[in-house]
């Protein structure tokens, strides 16, 4: 929510306050479509506090992809979690949640990868890069849960197939992208794991 002027809200609450109202000007416009003098309109703040709590609009940027690949990634951790022990299950939870996300009106495709796009330099590229490692990390380690015989290449697979599941729902506005992707990766983790799998049965 946009901080009225005048208010006196402690720094954190500003910050945040801040974050959160340019993080999604910015996803919407893009991040060189929208100048300073808007986003500190939208968040209710002056420039002087834009630049006292961020240096400047790509310090604010930065700030912005680190905290939403913070936000993303613990939900797709915490979707995983939440579908119990089962690796198959996790790894449906983690698309039905992509699912969920693409059918919501705002949706415009991952809003690190946009950002890297635009701005395919450092310190952007680096934070698309951090993201996508840490996506990797999750999807190999269910791979690893799974018993895949080589849960690295796995990961990587499933990590292409989650990030093509996104380009596709965002240009195509194809809401069966999650599902289709979904059957892809179960596909993959059942092929992978199928060793393990009948040398238990």
């Amino acid at each position: 929510m946009p901080v009225p002027k005048g208010s006196s809200l402690d720094p954190d609450r500003t910050r945040a306050a801040i974050l959160h109202v340019a993080g999604r000007v910015l996803y919407e416009h893009g991040l060189d479509r929208v100048g300073v003098t808007e986003l500190c309109n939208s968040a209710g703040v002056s420039k002087e506090s834009l630049y006292r709590h961020f240096g400047s609009k790509d310090g604010l940027i930065q700030a912005v992809l680190q905290a939403r690949s913070d936000r993303v990634t613990q939900w797709l951790a915490q979707a995983a979690t939440d579908a119990g022990d089962d690796p198959a299950d996790q790894l449906a939870a983690v698309f039905d949640a992509l699912g969920r996300w693409y059918a919501e009106q705002d949706f415009r495709g991952c809003a690190i990868v946009n950002a890297a796009t635009q701005r395919h330099t450092d310190p952007v590229s680096a934070i698309a890069a951090r993201h996508l490692g840490r996506y990797l990390d999750l999807l190999t380690t269910i791979a690893v849960r799974a018993g895949a015989a080589n849960p690295s290449v796995l990961g990587r697979q499933l990590l292409m197939l989650l990030e093509g599941a996104t380009v596709t729902a965002d240009h195509l506005g194809d809401l069966s992208a999650a599902d289709d992707a979904k059957d892809a990766a179960l596909a993959l983790l059942r092929s992978a794991s199928l060793t393990d799998f009948g040398s238990s049965g």
